[in-house]
């Protein structure tokens, strides 16, 4: 039933909205409620609409209406597939909506204004402009008569309105349809927006002129100049339309003006006052920048004057805190200029000079907001100083004006550069307790002027010798005992070795880094973070041929003290789960040789850290690198020496056991592969607590997210090879085989249940398996008849290989023949032969040649030719022939991570997995098998084999059978 508009509507409306306000949570539960039930009734947007323009309501309600108005229609105005079944408006109720919200907007007061304007957008999100034609003309009267009336509050309302629907022309991909609207748009709003433009700049400049207006008048004009910029932006950002090009002029002589005029009223009222005169020079910097890069040549005849405003401009603000938008802009601007054609404005000596000494330095030397951004927020410090996420920043953008400017003149910006760093170092040494900013900037300059090499890791710079650099300014910094004296200095010098890491000499890194491994005990969370990352990024530097530059033996000397300070910083206020430090620990682990005496106290550093995060997982990356660490010390510490796994377990298992009792789902994964490791380690038989675990294993809800069951087979793995006759008792076997039955009949995890399956055949006899292998066979047949893929065919083919160099091809004929007679020989016609081609890695093809050569010679008959030399054919395609060769794109099959859901890659430890054991060590070279195989076959009935080679054979796969005879010297006869 539709709402309707009446007194008792209006009284239940303004009672619910009143009450959703009410600091006590039941009548704001009940009104909630009561409101959530009205919306889905017909006509109920256009109520709250009504409520909203009614003047004698409190404005409180009619507020507090208009944002409800805002969001019903967000959530209904069109269906949501996420929310099928919630009830959209119907088209009527939309038409009336939209016939009245334009002059309610406009006549609104400004905090209801500004709900109803964003109403408006998500209305013309959804139909503007094709299903609603009327609104631009409505916008267009409206405005005109409201800048007429100089009711700037409305015409800032309307234009922000605009705005909002136009911003698609500058984000969306460009397609015919966008053209057609954007053409809509220009032919309806492109003179409207030049005239009210030019309108607004005859106020504002009378105004000034005669000094009557005050800085609320200046504001309300100002910012509608800026929304006329941005709309022009919008207009302009696909390309220049032919109005704005017969129009250039008029737009460009007012963008001049406000990059050159004052306004002192409002600019002097306060910082608001100043970003809101910035904000409007910072657009027009942008479209400024938009037609040097649009339409250059038209452009030219004003550029001189934009050059000499820009330049003016950042002349008195790049001394400024808080103008690092206008400044950014107004040096991007600048920077376009001196990559294009008219560098040689950027020629002169002076003028080079200048750009140094009075943008630049200023630019790039710290000020108070980012040595508390240092302080206060190391993360977003990190992000933008050393992962490049400060392109936006004054530092980062002054480096790229002199880039831009080094594109022609590289040496003499070089010159320039290199004697401002000298002039900054010499006045560090005068006084370095005063000027250690000045040794920061030239550190900086140094840093951000490298380029890299062409072949991708090196760092070259033009400014200094990198070597002499390094010794005279850096290595004093790293060398300075107070770890916690000008730390941002630490942090700048550590930044600078990380980055230059290739080019400092070996013996010198090497010398230099127990001082890092010092510098891991700061109190700054910027500086040990720093450190983390210069020794991760230093053990990864490879020498020419790939080889390492640093092994084992450079950090076994301090190896202890790296491994403590490292365990040390994840202490300190704020780092406890900081991923610098924790990458770092897996890199070190990686490369050092981890003896007793160190293995010992990391497993209890990683397990104290492990308790910790298990209170409350927050942090998926240092969390992984987490678990990647415990992985790779149980791996390298068992290993060498595998009396520690008591240790380990004394460490580890109490934990993984919280993370399952708990219930501690996102670590679940990493619990599983950790077990695995801890099993594979242990010998048998298993102590009784594992096998309690195991009893987790067999549980179906531990199989039901996607995400645990590679991590789950892997545990299922190592529990089968460790303990195969515990596996048999208590009907393990017949739970572990339904495992694999619910595994393969899905085809998100059907490769899952292979695996299973596989290590039950490696590692169980015939006679514990033989009960159940007419339920395995019919249960793969049943798979390849309703859901046949390729990955299930390569595994199926994996899987009787295995069957076979097992247990021999007697018993896999007989056992798949007595579920269903002669099937071995249908399945290897449409499947094994047909298919044998598309195996993949080294170890499947060594197993499936060295299998499918046993049938050709043990279990086919070479009376069935056709046949006999199709297998022959297949094999010789397999080892012959390169990868790229035989196997078929799968385009249509969906990759391992989007089927078992992107958690479980996400999960994957790289040191957890485990090494796969060659079910055939007897035989080295699968090629020299089978041409020794058919060389035998073929002694014993002469004749037989070259006939059918050359019937059945294609003449490549001839050529390369008698090239591999060759090749050992054997003969088939």
């Amino acid at each position: 039933m539709a709402v309707e508009w009446n007194a008792e509507t209006l009284q239940f409306l303004s009672q619910c909205f009143i009450n959703t306000l009410s600091p006590l949570p039941e009548p704001r539960r009940r009104a909630e409620a009561a409101l959530s039930e009205a919306a889905d009734r017909a006509n109920y947007g256009l109520a709250v609409l009504r409520l909203v323009a009614e003047p004698a309501v409190d404005e409180q309600i009619r507020q507090s209406a208009a944002v409800n108005f805002k969001n019903h229609l967000k959530a209904r105005w069109a269906q949501n597939p996420d929310d099928p079944d919630r009830v959209v408006i119907p088209d009527t109720e939309k038409d009336q909506i939209k016939g009245l919200i334009v002059r309610l907007m406009v006549t609104a007061t400004p905090k209801i204004q500004a709900q109803l304007s964003e109403a408006l957008t998500v209305i013309g999100n959804h139909d503007f402009p094709k299903q609603w034609r009327a609104l631009l003309p409505e916008l267009v009267v409206t405005l005109d008569e409201l800048s007429q009336a100089n009711d700037y509050v409305s015409v800032n309302g309307v234009l922000a309105t605009v705005d909002s629907l136009l911003k698609k022309f500058r984000y969306e991909y460009q397609t015919n349809d966008l053209l057609l609207d954007l053409k809509y748009c220009l032919d309806n709003f492109a003179r409207p927006l030049l005239e009210v433009f030019q309108r607004t700049a005859r106020y504002l400049d009378h105004a000034v002129a005669s000094g009557s207006a005050n800085a609320a008048v200046l504001k309300g004009y100002i910012e509608s100049q800026t929304l006329c910029c941005w709309i022009f932006h919008s207009f302009n950002y696909m390309d220049l339309p032919e109005f704005f090009e017969d129009h250039m002029n008029e737009w460009m002589v007012e963008f001049n003006k406000y990059l050159t005029m004052k306004y002192p009223s409002l600019e002097d009222s306060g910082s608001e006052g100043l970003a809101v005169v910035d904000d409007l020079r910072a657009v027009v910097c942008e479209n400024i920048s938009l037609y040097m890069k649009r339409d250059e040549e038209t452009f030219q005849r004003y550029l001189n004057g934009f050059v000499e405003a820009a330049w003016g401009l950042l002349v008195a603000v790049s001394n400024s805190s808080n103008r690092d938008g206008l400044t950014v802009t107004a040096i991007k601007f600048l920077t376009t200029v001196s990559t294009s054609v008219h560098h040689t404005l950027f020629a002169r000596d002076d003028i080079l000079q200048q750009i140094c000494q009075s943008i630049v330095i200023p630019n790039v030397m710290l000020r108070d907001e980012d040595e508390e951004l240092f302080e206060m927020n190391y993360i977003e410090f990190i992000r933008r100083d050393m992962e490049g996420s400060d392109l936006e920043t004054r530092r980062r953008i002054a480096c790229e004006l002199l880039k831009g400017i080094a594109l022609n003149y590289k040496e003499r910006v070089a010159e320039k550069v290199s004697a401002q760093i000298q002039s900054l170092l010499a006045s560090f040494s005068q006084y370095p307790a005063v000027n250690w900013k000045h040794k920061d900037c030239a550190i900086y300059l140094v840093v951000s002027l490298a380029t890299k090499k062409a072949s991708g890791t090196s760092i070259s710079t033009d400014l200094v010798d990198v070597e002499s650099f390094f010794g005279s300014v850096i290595v004093p910094e790293l060398r300075s005992q107070d770890v916690d004296g000008f730390p941002m200095l630490k942090a700048g010098s550590l930044k600078f070795f990380t980055m230059f890491r290739n080019q400092i000499p070996k013996a010198v890194a090497v010398s230099l880094l127990p001082d890092v491994v010092r510098c891991l005990v700061s109190e700054s969370n910027v500086v040990h973070s720093y450190a983390a990352s210069c020794i991760e990024k230093l053990l990864l530097v490879k020498d020419e041929g790939g080889r390492a530059r640093y092994s084992a033996e450079d950090i076994s000397p301090f190896l202890l003290a790296l491994m403590t300070n490292l365990f040390g910083a994840l202490q300190k206020p704020e780092s406890e789960e900081n991923h610098y430090v924790m990458r770092c620990i897996v890199r070190v682990l990686g490369v050092a040789n981890i003896s007793h005496e160190v293995a010992l106290p990391c497993i209890n550093g990683l397990a104290t850290v492990l308790k910790r995060v298990c209170e409350n997982p927050k942090n998926p990356d240092f969390n992984h690198h987490l678990f990647d660490s415990v992985a790779l010390l149980i791996r390298t510490a068992c290993e060498q020496d595998p009396s520690i796994i008591s240790a380990f377990e004394t460490s580890l298992l109490p934990i993984l056991q919280v993370i399952l009792s708990r219930d501690i789902t996102e670590f679940f994964p990493y619990a599983f592969q950790l077990l695995a490791q801890l099993v594979d380690f242990n010998r048998s038989p298993l102590p009784a607590n594992y096998m309690d675990i195991f009893a987790i294993l067999l549980l179906q809800d531990s199989w039901k997210k996607s995400a645990n069951v590679p991590s789950l087979v892997r545990l299922l793995q190592a529990f089968l090879r460790k303990a195969p006759h515990e596996l048999n008792q208590q009907g393990r076997l017949s739970n572990i085989l339904g495992i694999f039955e619910n595994l393969v009949s899905s085809r998100s995890t059907a490769e899952q249940g292979f695996y299973v399956l596989n290590t039950v055949i490696e590692n169980l006899g015939y006679d514990v398996v033989s009960a159940y292998i007419s339920h395995i066979w019919f249960t793969l047949f049943q798979r390849l008849q309703n859901n046949k893929t390729t990955k299930m065919v390569k595994s199926l083919i994996i899987f009787m290989a295995l069957f076979l160099v097992k247990h021999g091809p007697e018993k896999l004929v007989g056992s798949m023949n007595a579920v269903q007679p002669d099937v071995f020989f249908q399945i290897l016609e449409r499947v094994w032969i047909p298919d044998l081609k598309s195996i993949t890695g080294s170890m499947e093809l060594k197993l499936t040649s060295v299998a499918s050569t046993r049938i050709l010679c043990e279990s086919l008959s070479p009376s069935h030719l056709e046949r006999w030399g199709k297998m022959l054919d297949s094999i010789v395609t397999l080892l012959s022939r390169p990868e790229e060769d035989r196997v078929e794109e799968e385009p249509e099959e969906p990759d391992f991570s989007e089927t078992i859901g992107s958690n479980a890659a996400r999960f994957q430890l790289r040191n957890a997995g485990r090494k796969d054991e060659d079910p055939l060590p007897d035989i080295k070279d699968p090629k020299q098998f089978l041409v020794a195989s058919l060389a035998n076959f073929s002694a014993r009935s002469p004749g037989t084999l070259p006939q059918i080679i050359a019937g059945n054979l294609d003449s490549a796969n001839q050529s390369a059978l008698f090239q591999l005879c060759s090749s050992y010297n054997l003969t088939i006869v």
